[in-house]
């Protein structure tokens, strides 16, 4: 009788240490099938970061976010307000992307910093102009009259260009992209210029004469390039805005699809409708 009870017992153990282990099986068995029955399978959103300047630049990418958003790609987009610290971070690697600057700005950064950045696209010009300070046209321009313009190499350059175009003043190089005013050969009006951070331009004018401004701070100030500038550059401009990355990651996935929705018909129109010819597509 104490044989046939150990077994019993025995076999009772058994059976439920089975129906323990059966009982995991089970539920692993039950979410996979549910997984299955539903048809759902492991849904991966990429983020891609990158860079940009409050206007246009950020908000014509604000208008890619949802045609990127149904490839699963999430566009995050961080401002800022300066030159130099949206190419350090694409090229340290905390920005995967870049899109603030023109094509001769990224090629002296390059040079003379030593980064690897790369234009991946061209997509908008924004016409430089001239803009009123204490004087309000260009023919009431006094001799000796202070000028502001950029402080940064290219678009200090730039700016002088601009200028020379109105006949204010004229340089030893037309073709320099890089002038300063040392370049300047001819100055009849005895012209003065102050070499004034970009940003800070708009609110500078109190203090000059003139100030040439790159439209997109004329833009955060307020400011209708095609209707405040006293004097704007030509629409064949070689100073295109271009979205950068770092050397190598031109091909990546995210990346391709952010330079095919900036080029698409969609934001085409939404440049050409927000902006009004202050911002003009380059594709």
């Amino acid at each position: 009788m104490s044989k046939k009870i150990l077994a019993l017992l025995l076999g009772l153990t058994l059976c439920l240490s089975l129906a323990a282990c059966g009982g995991d099986t089970g539920d692993t068995a039950e979410t996979t099938g549910d997984s299955a029955e539903n048809g759902d399978t492991a849904e991966t959103t990429t983020t891609l970061t990158v860079a940009a300047s409050p206007t246009p630049h950020a908000v014509i990418l604000e208008a890619c976010v949802p045609l990127l958003a149904e490839q699963g790609i999430e566009l995050v987009i961080n401002q800022y307000d300066d030159y130099v610290v949206p190419n350090t971070a694409v090229e340290d690697g905390d920005e995967d992307a870049n899109y603030f600057q023109h094509l001769p700005y990224l090629e002296e950064f390059n040079e003379t910093r030593g980064t690897h950045l790369v234009d991946v696209a061209g997509v908008h010009i924004e016409p430089m102009g001239i803009y009123a300070g204490r004087v309000e046209s260009l023919e009431d321009l006094p001799d000796g009259a202070v000028i502001g313009v950029p402080n940064d190499p290219t678009n200090e350059g730039r700016a002088l260009l601009l200028l020379e175009a109105q006949g204010l003043i004229t340089l030893d190089d037309s073709s320099n992209l890089s002038a300063t005013p040392s370049n300047i050969v001819d100055n009849p009006k005895g012209l003065k210029f102050e070499e004034i951070e970009a940003q800070t331009l708009p609110s500078s004018r109190p203090d000059l004469d003139l100030a040439v401004i790159n439209s997109n701070y004329a833009l955060g100030a307020g400011l209708n390039p095609t209707t405040d500038a006293l004097a704007i550059e030509s629409s064949d401009s070689p100073y295109v805005n271009v979205l950068v990355v770092k050397e190598g990651n031109e091909n990546n996935e995210a990346i391709q699809a952010l330079v095919e929705a900036l080029h698409s018909d969609t934001i085409r129109d939404f440049i050409n409708e927000e902006f009004d010819g202050a911002v003009v597509p380059a594709f």
